[in-house]
């Protein structure tokens, strides 16, 4: 568990890498609604689910029936992962593509939670034949990692819902904050203003 547990915390490190910078800061993707709508859906539902890995498997076991929902949920990622492959390349083409160095970093992602996975799965496996119930079992890692690995899963909840905000589509200048409208430094030209307020 120990293994799964600190390639989770790098899975969660160029997760956040790859949000903050690739869409966040360079894609400004909040600024593009509604053409990236179908994008950010997949990343909140994305989110939504390491939320609640990053924020139980250092702390909690998924013994029994749990330990199918938590199975389950990995399958979920791994789906969503691919629909998001084929999604964002449909949806990034009027912005010129997905940025220079981000299909690195998802690739890289793929290949670390492949990782992950092959040192969780036995665990899986083992939760999967004890008494049903999420049960606190601590994993032999320092203090330290189990609460860097918490406070991730805070950082992707906040992720989580401003991308849940934006697709359900409430307020739209509150949505795109900071990124207000595509302008400078997005790799699309700011609309003519036509005098009215967005």
């Amino acid at each position: 568990m120990a293994d799964a547990l600190w390639l989770l915390a790098v899975l969660g490190l160029l997760g956040g890498f790859d949000t903050v910078y690739f869409h966040e800061i360079r894609g400004r993707l909040p600024a593009h609604l509604p053409g990236l709508r179908p994008e950010l859906r997949l990343h909140a539902g994305r989110s939504f689910i390491y939320v609640a890995v990053f924020g139980t498997l250092p702390w909690i076991a998924w013994r029994g029936a749990w330990a199918v929902v938590l199975a389950v949920l990995l399958l979920c990622e791994i789906a969503i992962t691919l629909a998001d492959f084929v999604v964002e390349d449909q949806v990034r083409k009027p912005m010129g593509g997905l940025l220079p160095g981000e299909r690195v970093t998802h690739t890289i992602m793929a290949i670390v939670y492949g990782a992950m996975l092959a040192r969780l799965i036995p665990v899986i496996l083992h939760w999967r034949h004890r008494p049903s119930g999420l049960a606190v079992d601590l994993a032999p890692v320092p203090p330290w990692l189990r609460l860097g690995l918490s406070a991730l899963a805070v950082g992707t909840f906040v992720s989580a819902t401003r991308d849940a905000y934006a697709v359900i589509g409430f307020p739209r200048p509150l949505a795109r904050w900071p990124w207000h409208a595509p302008g400078a430094g997005s790799r699309t030209p700011r609309p003519p203003r036509s005098g009215a307020a967005e």
